[in-house]
């Protein structure tokens, strides 16, 4: 049984990193045939960001939201198997569910000064791409991980909803970094169900003002219900980075990595 279980969980994983990877591939391929502005990425320290959150994340977690997801289905624990709620019916309730989770988790990210000394690192970014999607500080993702476990658990989300939800939210989340925009006629439908690269360049911006927008990761319908949503389009310059820090310096992997143990700056509230 256990042998059973391992090759299911390993199969999550390589299904979710594809997937990720996959989705990196077509999003430097359309920055680099339509790039909305010519940037220099960071790419040294956004990779090493990664490769840390990628060794940490597997160390202390791996696999565990579709072991959790498991559990729950087998015990019957969780609203929806309270509820005996179809599977796929499940599988979008909770992809709906946890990305709402998602986007209050981020707002607090903003408002919270200690959640806010790790997310910083995030907003340090001045260039506006893909690999910015990537570059998280592991102790920002270790707090989101009961958050993210705790609202599985409660929800019953059943296992493949997992995979569908981390594989959809993973590539939502690297398609909105992206250093391209959508064709002006296209923007306007997107953008009133997705959030778009034009919508979370505004909440990048290096202004506390326009910071405090566009939560969204994969839908936009939370920000509109909570009237956090700013419009915004292609055609719109936007500075992006950390407010009141000096772009012109971009923070080194060890920089990046001290940086919420160092003076903080204020929360973006």
């Amino acid at each position: 049984m256990t042998t059973v279980t391992d090759s299911i969980e390993a199969t999550y994983q390589v299904v979710r990193a594809a997937a990720l990877a996959a989705a990196i591939l077509l999003v430097l391929a359309v920055e680099r045939w339509r790039p909305h502005e010519r940037l220099r990425p960071a790419w040294g320290t956004n990779a090493g960001l990664f490769a840390i959150d990628a060794l940490v994340t597997a160390t202390v977690c791996g696999g565990c939201g579709w072991v959790v997801a498991a559990w729950a289905t087998d015990r019957g624990f969780g609203l929806l198997n309270s509820l005996r709620v179809d599977k796929w019916a499940a599988v979008v309730a909770g992809v709906l569910v946890l990305d709402a989770v998602s986007y209050f988790w981020h707002r607090a990210n903003h408002r919270v000064k200690l959640l806010w000394r790790f997310h910083q690192v995030h907003h340090a970014d001045a260039s506006f791409h893909v690999t910015t999607g990537l570059r998280f500080h592991p102790g920002e993702l270790l707090l989101a991980l009961p958050v993210r476990l705790g609202a599985i658990l409660a929800l019953g989300v059943p296992p493949v909803g997992v995979l569908v939800f981390e594989v959809v939210f993973g590539v939502a989340n690297l398609l909105e970094h992206g250093n391209f925009d959508f064709p002006r006629r296209l923007e306007p439908i997107a953008s009133r169900l997705f959030i778009t690269p034009a919508l979370h360049r505004q909440h990048h911006a290096a202004n506390w003002c326009d910071l405090n927008t566009n939560f969204g990761t994969v839908f936009s319908s939370w920000d509109r219900l909570a009237g956090t949503l700013h419009p915004s389009d292609g055609d719109r310059h936007v500075k992006t980075g950390l407010p009141g820090r000096n772009a012109a310096h971009a923070p080194s992997l060890r920089e990046s990595l001290l940086l919420p143990f160092t003076r903080s700056v204020r929360t973006a509230r």
